[in-house]
């Protein structure tokens, strides 16, 4: 099922649409304004929260974490020792790990489970500026899960690039 990302640049506040295929809201992105920490929440067409995104305030590196329903599901950070510089590591709760590389910051990544792929993220398929799609390719694959992913790593990218 492929995903059409339209980026923050176009919203209000942080808050922005997540359509599927056809052309349906999938998913809200609604951005926390007035936090301590960056704060997104994930929610479905009707306002329910699937899953939150937080900065983790207290880290050596930069780090996110990714709950669903109040628990810790997974954390985010940027692999350490890669000679990629956009290569991100996501560690889930029970120890599973997913490989996140590519180009970030011009929205051509993987996401990866021991070398099977998971989502590819790209803005080759589109024709509209600012927009990417999230092609979430196994079939019972968390989409909710991916795609949030997908948004955490750009957050990071951009926040890396941002602060120099």
């Amino acid at each position: 099922m492929k995903y059409l990302v339209r980026d923050k640049i176009f919203a209000i506040g942080d808050d922005y649409w997540i359509d599927d295929e056809h052309g349906r809201h999938a998913f809200l992105v609604d951005g926390k304004a007035l936090r301590l920490r960056d704060t997104l929440e994930l929610k479905d067409p009707d306002g329910r929260v699937l899953i939150t995104l937080r900065q983790k305030m207290f880290s050596l590196r930069d780090a996110m974490t990714i709950e669903r329903d109040g628990d810790a599901l997974a954390t985010v950070r940027r692999k350490r020792l890669s000679l990629l510089r956009n290569h991100y590591r996501v560690t889930l709760m029970e120890g599973t790990e997913l490989d996140v590389s590519g180009r970030i910051l011009d929205r051509e990544f993987a996401v990866e489970y021991e070398g099977e792929l998971l989502a590819h993220i790209s803005r080759r398929w589109l024709t509209l500026r600012d927009t990417y799609g999230v092609d979430v390719v196994r079939e019972d694959a968390d989409a909710a899960l991916l795609i949030a992913v997908a948004v955490c790593v750009i957050r990071m990218a951009e926040k890396e690039r941002e602060d120099g």
